[in-house]
């Protein structure tokens, strides 16, 4: 009998021991018995016969993790404070039987198909390109419109002759299908398009043509960085800013982050690209400048002193450019979040059962919803507390902002551009249908307005609601307000001229950088040096039970003992700015170092059972 400590996959438990008969591989995925269910571990290492009587292996399987993946693995799970079977949960499995069995018969068909045209750049394409082969880590930072995308077709084109493959990282916001037909009209079937919405059917052709090795280029979100990709040669990662890279559950990993690391592991080169790019990969990484862009319209800024609100002066500009049969954007920085209902006469506000936050319109459902943890309930018709009917709702959602706009333009052909309406990527590859092809005058939206889709039509683009952002408590508030003017307004003007109108009280703000991002970042680098990232490393301990005294003892127990390393610093301590989400009440620790390895070590030696550990976070709220 052997005896080998396995990892849950999945599961935040520390490692088990079980015996199997025949002798198995290290990285091998089992599946094992516990508390009466059979779950899927992978094991770690082979150990003595224990004191203890073992369970015995129930079933072992093809599928294995490779040297490189359980690597990975080990350093996600120290870095991130996870467990080595939450860390490997995250990644998808080599499988034994299919790996190679079509990989030579394909291969020179891929080739052909995707080098039957070679691309050409630019001189300033192809300076660019040559800068990020020199260096294993770069940062491509162009303009919307310059041409990132044909630099990384080319990059990609080079990988294919060598016999390499490429993995493609966009925000799940991007993969558009502009975006997937750009690559598929290129690269024909070398190209692997991977993201939550493909279907059980869709996920399965598409990893078959990953075992197989005729997937050449593997685009996809944060989540394709953990598949089973053998030869791998370069990896790029494209909106390199964007918050969707940063994992919200344990493990709270940045897939910039650990494609930078995993460069290092494969020893391939790691492109960063952005229009806007964050100031931590500015500062740590060479970066190539590609300005302007194919377009030669001009761009007008009207700045508008005024709260968030569809203005006369707004208005007035939509029903001009609808005359003229041209077509407007409307951007809103959130959907619904934040925008509470209130009395106009007592000052009531609907808050969750369960959490200490305001309820959140959603006008489609007829309901308020609560963002932290779904409670839902219908919109009431008069307050609970004083009976008034006079409810109103403090900021402009996007459904509302679509229905007002529709009742004063009444021949305007009005959409709404969300992840409450863009639910599936067929309704995505619709809506941006009918837009370019004009049967949509006025698309009225969030975050998605903004991610990578190309509006052939747009001279008017109109941003509301800017100063919500700039004043969060975030010390990134400024970089990403600035950030998300920039790529809405390089979303209008690609034909004609175009008006940029952005409602906010801070013009001489946004009208500085608007078109020096540049500039910003250097003046960033002053604000932030000696109190936050890129120069210092942030940590977020959280507390959270239902027993908010419980949690605010074990929050008092592990701020005590952290005080006394003098390698880091207690920011702050306390309830967090959302003191109950889902019936849980929540405390929080914020730690700051010179260097990661020093908190680390801190929290290893002092970490309570409640805390949750969040190493460089990017949410304070």
């Amino acid at each position: 009998m052997h005896y080998y400590e396995v990892a849950l996959l999945s599961s935040p438990l520390a490692p088990l021991t079980y015996s199997y008969l025949a002798e198995l591989q290290i990285a091998q995925i089992v599946h094992v018995p516990l508390r009466g269910k059979t779950q899927r571990a992978v094991i770690l290492s082979c150990v003595l016969k224990p004191e203890f009587a073992t369970q015995e292996i129930v079933e072992v399987s093809d599928f294995y993790y490779s040297a490189k993946q359980m690597q990975l693995a080990q350093f996600i799970s120290s870095y991130y404070f996870s467990s080595l079977g939450e860390a490997l949960g995250i990644m998808t499995a080599f499988t034994r039987d299919t790996l190679h069995q079509t990989q030579c018969e394909k291969q020179n068909s891929s080739y052909e198909l995707a080098l039957k045209s070679q691309l050409k750049l630019s001189q300033k394409q192809e300076e660019a390109l040559a800068f990020l082969q020199e260096h294993k880590t770069s940062l491509l930072f162009g303009d919307t419109g310059s041409g990132k995308t044909e630099i990384y077709m080319k990059y990609f084109e080079q990988m294919i002759a060598q016999g390499k493959r490429s993995l493609f990282l966009m925000p799940e916001i991007s993969l558009t299908p502009q975006m997937s037909k750009r690559l598929e009209e290129h690269f024909a079937e070398s190209v692997v398009m991977w993201h939550s919405k493909l279907t059980p059917l869709q996920k399965k052709k598409a990893m078959a043509k990953i075992h197989s090795g005729e997937a050449k280029i593997i685009a996809g979100p944060r989540s394709a960085l953990f598949l089973p990709i053998e030869n791998l040669g370069l990896i790029v990662v494209d909106e390199e800013h964007d918050d969707s890279y940063k994992s919200s559950s344990r493990p709270r990993y940045n897939a910039r982050d650990i494609a930078i690391y995993m460069g290092k592991i494969y020893d391939v080169p790691v492109v960063l690209g952005s229009a806007t790019p964050s100031l931590s990969s500015y500062v740590k990484f060479p970066h190539v400048r590609l300005k302007g862009g194919h377009y030669f319209s001009k761009k007008e800024f009207i700045y508008e002193k005024s709260a968030e609100t569809l203005s006369p002066l707004i208005l007035q500009n939509l029903k001009f450019t609808l005359e003229k049969k041209e077509q407007s954007i409307v951007f809103l920085p959130t959907r619904a979040n934040f925008k509470y209902l209130i009395c106009g006469d007592c000052g009531h506000t609907y808050e969750c059962v369960f959490c200490s936050i305001g309820m959140s319109i959603h006008q489609k459902s007829h309901a308020l919803k609560c963002h932290y943890c779904n409670y839902t309930q219908a919109i009431p018709q008069k307050c609970s507390e004083c009976g008034s009917t006079h409810l109103t709702s403090s900021r402009l959602g996007t459904a509302e902002a679509v229905k007002n706009i529709a009742e004063e333009l009444s021949n305007a052909r009005v959409e709404q551009f969300d992840r409450d309406v863009i639910t599936t990527s067929a309704k995505l590859k619709k809506a941006l249908t009918r837009f370019n092809e004009n049967e949509t005058d006025i698309l009225v939206g969030t975050q998605m307005l903004s991610k990578g889709h190309d509006y052939h039509g747009v001279t008017l683009a109109v941003v509301l609601g800017m100063d919500n952002v700039l004043g969060m408590s975030d010390y990134r508030a400024r970089e990403k307000a600035l950030s998300a003017l920039i790529q809405v307004a390089g979303r209008s003007g690609r034909a004609k001229d175009a008006k940029v109108i952005i409602q906010s009280f801070n013009e001489d703000f946004f009208s500085r950088y608007i078109e020096n991002y540049e500039g910003f970042l250097e003046e960033e680098k002053r604000f932030r040096e000696a109190l936050y990232p890129p120069y210092k490393k942030l940590c977020r301990v959280l507390f959270s039970h239902k027993n908010g005294i419980k949690a605010q003892e074990q929050m008092f127990i592990m701020q005590e003992k952290l005080s006394h390393f003098s390698t880091i610093e207690v920011v702050g301590y306390g309830k967090c700015a959302i003191e109950r989400v889902a019936d849980k009440y929540r405390f929080e620790i914020l730690l700051r170092s010179d260097k990661s390895t020093d908190i680390i070590k801190a929290i290893q030696s002092c970490r309570v059972d409640l805390a949750e550990i969040d190493m460089d976070p990017i949410e304070f709220g």
